[in-house]
């Protein structure tokens, strides 16, 4: 009989934590059969777009992401198959030509802004999480990021996020708190939410 493998989403704003929180746990167990699956490697194809129709994308909706493929992969590693997922490529605005191999895990981490938005995607999940941080601490910590691995202008960071980022979290992004099982407010700082889930893992673990 195969095994049931274990699926926790991670989700909240731009900049929120999800990612060091994801981080976290999976350093937590590094002997273990855990990986990491970003929603943001499921960006669509936008090759046959302009790049100044790419750039003008809203990243943060729904239908900015190819959630269809990212739940049949999900499946496939469920059933014990290995999976090519896309590579996106941030300069470009539009997924690269190459991918990588994901092969199953007992637990993925699936991470990403609007991961509890979808019901199909939900439905796939054991654990829901949602990192709870204040707007100012993600816009600062996004303008960082963006403008050293993405190389991005600070004024172009500045407006996508007060003219598409920050509606976006409040119309899609926060709504999706009530799905989540635990809310951590201020991400990893917050050790001792890290800890209750570390704990719960490791237990659903040692059942395995």
């Amino acid at each position: 009989m195969q095994k049931k493998t274990i699926i926790i989403g991670v989700t909240g704003g731009s900049g929120g934590g999800k990612t060091s929180v994801s981080r976290e746990i999976l350093n937590h167990f590094p002997h273990s059969k855990i990986a990491m699956i970003e929603h943001d490697s499921y960006y669509k194809d936008q090759s046959h777009l302009t790049f100044e129709e790419r750039v003008a994308t809203n990243y943060d909706h729904p239908l900015a992401f190819d959630t269809d493929l990212m739940i049949e992969h999900i499946k496939e590693l469920q059933a014990g198959r290995p999976v090519d997922i896309p590579i996106y490529d941030y300069t470009q605005h539009t997924r690269s030509s190459e991918t990588y191999r994901q092969e199953p895990q007992d637990v993925f981490i699936v991470e990403g802004i609007l991961v509890l938005e979808d019901e199909r995607l939900r439905n796939l999940m054991d654990i829901k999480l949602f990192v709870d941080t204040d707007d100012d601490i993600r816009i600062i910590r996004r303008i960082k990021r963006d403008m050293e691995e993405r190389g991005r202008s600070l004024d172009s960071i500045i407006e996508q996020y007060t003219s598409v980022v920050k509606p976006m979290y409040h119309q899609f992004i926060e709504p999706t708190k009530r799905y989540a099982d635990i809310v951590i407010p201020e991400g990893v700082s917050n050790t001792v939410a890290i800890d209750l889930i570390n704990t719960k893992i490791a237990s659903i673990l040692s059942e395995k």
